[in-house]
């Protein structure tokens, strides 16, 4: 089992080796559903983003779900957020 670490800067620190999309979407789902953790619509566009880029098409489904209950300002941050991590990992 994974372990799931998140920092203050919202990335995520998944342990040895690659980050795979099924890891990414699973953390979409935390954040859209409340999961474990509070309900957030920007971090779980972001993680959803994340895997739909890695193939998943069930995130871009999802991606697309959750930004129709968003502003333009959440979808904005969210894709910054999902840059972000990616020039960090």
């Amino acid at each position: 089992m994974a372990r799931f670490e998140l920092s203050e800067c919202h990335h995520a620190v998944l342990g040895e080796g690659p980050v795979n999309a099924s890891t990414l979407f699973e953390l979409g789902m935390m954040y859209s559903v409340g999961r474990s953790v509070p309900v957030d619509y920007v971090t779980a566009h972001k993680w959803f983003n994340l895997s739909a880029m890695q193939g998943n098409r069930e995130a871009a489904r999802l991606r697309q779900e959750v930004a129709a209950q968003m502003s333009s300002v959440e979808i904005a941050a969210a894709q910054r957020a999902a840059r972000a991590w990616l020039k960090a990992a």
